[in-house]
């Protein structure tokens, strides 16, 4: 079934800035405090799934991973969907996010043995001075605060592994730390965490 997505790609993380999962080489991947919890808020701008309207879907994956390294797999993942998504929508996301649907999104899948119940909740989302900030549900808050230099230009990274299997947009990501966001699920291995590390990224995703 051909999907198509465009929007906004705010991923946060446990460990410290940056996250040493991103550059995909094993070796590198120490996880700080010996896991990785990593929620992750799509904000889709324009999207069609099997003839279903994605505009303005917003949605968080959440996931955990044991450690040692993120190659050590064993992850487990939660999807919340905004309440506002009608049933078809929520249907059509679920199996894009889940990785049923192929693309980017069957690399984070590759990776989880466990997925718990998806979540429809209110996902009130708010902007001051550049920092982003989210609240799903009574699950946390991400907070997204994208990095600028002292000329107001953009702190990236490019082409480093997992923002190429990700397909993100120009394979950049603009450092955004987390700081101040925090989850807590009493389902999850790790049952509560604080987030430091964070990236931002666009997307253009579709599968034919």
């Amino acid at each position: 079934m051909a999907w198509n997505i465009k929007g906004e790609f705010i991923e946060s993380c446990s460990c410290n800035v940056m996250c040493p999962c991103w550059y995909g080489v094993q070796e590198l991947m120490l996880m700080d405090k010996g896991y990785c919890a990593s929620p992750w808020l799509i904000r889709v701008a324009q999207g069609n799934s099997d003839g279903v309207d994605l505009s303005g879907c917003t949605l968080v994956l959440n996931m955990f991973f044991p450690g040692p390294t993120l190659y050590d797999g064993n992850g487990t993942a939660r999807l919340h969907i905004d309440e506002n998504a009608n049933e078809d929508q929520r249907r059509e996301l679920e199996a894009i996010f889940t990785g049923k649907r192929g693309g980017p999104m069957e690399v984070p899948a590759s990776l989880l043995t466990t997925w718990l119940s998806t979540r429809y909740d209110k996902i009130d989302i708010t902007k001051e001075d550049g920092t982003l900030s989210a609240t799903i549900g009574t699950y946390g808050t991400i907070v997204s605060r994208p990095l600028v230099n002292d000329a107001g230009d953009e702190m990236t990274f490019k082409n480093a592994g997992f923002a190429v299997a990700l397909q993100l947009d120009d394979h950049t990501v603009q450092i955004a730390p987390s700081t101040g966001g925090s989850w807590g699920d009493s389902d999850m291995p790790q049952a509560t965490w604080e987030t430091r590390s964070g990236a931002l990224a666009h997307i253009s995703w579709s599968v034919s």
